[in-house]
């Protein structure tokens, strides 16, 4: 039996470079018709509601993401790699009251993020000098 016979040449499998860019790219493809339907303007401003005179017209922040992956073939013929995934986010943060051909935006308050998370902040600034001498002392 020669070296030849013992190990035969390999089998010639598709370029794994090409197979896993064309298999990301077609994910990435997927991914963001999926999730970019749904980060439409309908999504950012809903659907205008009229009562007494007033239209009131939601407003959003949308934010999507993606993230994808490749696979390749080892130098035995094994296989491996990874997918992806995504996912969008839309969070309220106003409306636009339209009422005698006059628009105003209103944002929506958050109680805790916008006062008391600046009140803390304040407290503590305000606080901090007197633990710093507080705690010098004590050494």
């Amino acid at each position: 039996m020669t070296a030849r016979e013992e190990n035969p040449a390999p089998v010639p499998l598709p370029s794994t470079e090409i197979t896993a860019t064309h298999a990301a790219d077609t994910l990435l493809e997927h991914l963001a018709d999926r999730l970019g339907g749904s980060a439409s303007v309908k999504a950012v401003y809903g659907e205008p509601v009229t009562a007494d005179g007033v239209t009131v017209v939601p407003v959003a922040k949308v934010a999507f993401g993606l993230g994808a992956g490749a696979g390749r073939i080892g130098e035995l013929g094994t296989g491996e790699g990874g997918g992806g995934g995504g996912g969008v986010d839309a969070t309220p943060v106003g409306y636009i009251e339209i009422s005698g051909g006059v628009a105003t935006y209103r944002p929506i308050r958050r109680t805790w993020t916008d006062v008391a998370v600046p009140l803390a902040a304040l407290v503590l600034g305000a606080a901090l000098p007197r633990i710093v001498q507080v705690l010098r002392r004590r050494r």
